[in-house]
């Protein structure tokens, strides 16, 4: 009898235990977008920066949403426009100072805002972020500055973005900063209790398209990295066929890699991807 107990005891507790796994499960397949993409932040006045050049521009996505971006031009028509992708808890104010050099070194700077944050309309998911991103070089096209003087750079989940965007689209080289494989192969990583990679909606499986990109590569990881690890960096980089290069930070995580003196190198990167006019 009390054998009989115990195992009715244990039984109980395996089965309540299945129902909070279950639960786990769901619920994290329900929220799954709200934690890849905690958006909704708004945006500073664009004066607060003391940035003359810089100016807020709208392109009107394929849905009709009107989404603001921030510009800065290039000094001349000959210099590069860098098209910078942010990562996903980033937003257009926090990557102003970041990204300020390339406008010091003369280059034109297009800070992408995506549909849901810096005060943007919409919600963001994978497939419509790479049709806005299409649509913001249409309107780059638009002002003169075409593919050939067009240098995306993503940063972090911004790297899945564009490199989605350069496996489609004409540019002149690619630079991604602590890259991923796939945000699927991330979300296992972190989450390594759950079918991760099975329950995630948008893969942003970057290195499905690896193949596919046919311009100059530069990508920059720090070793220390505990969001997206080195590793993912360096399996990308080993299936890139195009001309390629890799920067490995020993002492950087995710969010320092500028603190180790790399400024130099990426702006003479994307310098040698555009020819001289």
């Amino acid at each position: 009898m009390a054998e009989r107990t115990f195992l009715g005891g244990v039984m109980t507790f395996l089965w309540l235990g299945l129902l909070g796994y279950l639960l786990l499960l769901a619920v994290m397949f329900l929220l799954q977008r709200s934690l890849l993409y905690p958006a909704g932040q708004n945006l500073p006045s664009i004066d607060y920066f003391g940035i003359p050049d810089l100016r807020e521009v709208e392109v009107e996505t394929k849905d009709g949403l009107k989404q603001k971006h921030w510009y800065i031009p290039a000094r001349d028509e000959a210099a590069p426009t860098v098209v910078v992708f942010h990562g996903n808890a980033g937003q257009l104010a926090d990557r102003v100072p970041k990204f300020s050099f390339f406008a010091e070194a003369g280059y034109g700077v297009l800070f992408a805002g995506y549909r849901g944050y810096s005060g943007n309309e919409g919600t963001p998911k994978q497939d419509d972020l790479v049709a806005d991103a299409g649509a913001l070089l249409d309107w780059l096209t638009a002002q003169g500055i075409g593919p050939e003087k067009t240098v995306l750079y993503g940063e972090s989940l911004g790297s899945g973005v564009a490199v989605q965007l350069a496996a489609q689209r004409q540019v002149a080289s690619l630079v991604l900063e602590a890259p991923f494989t796939s945000v699927a192969e991330v979300a296992q990583s972190h989450y390594w209790y759950l079918p991760a990679r099975w329950l995630i909606l948008d893969k942003w499986n970057s290195l499905a398209r690896a193949d596919e990109l046919q311009v100059p590569v530069l990508i920059l990881h720090g070793e220390r990295d505990k969001v997206t690890n080195v590793r993912f960096g360096r399996q990308l980089l080993d299936a890139i066929q195009a001309p390629k290069e890799g920067i490995f930070v020993p002492e950087a995580g995710h969010n320092d890699l500028y603190d180790f003196g790399l400024k130099d190198q990426v702006t003479g990167f994307v310098g040698q991807a555009v020819p001289a006019q």
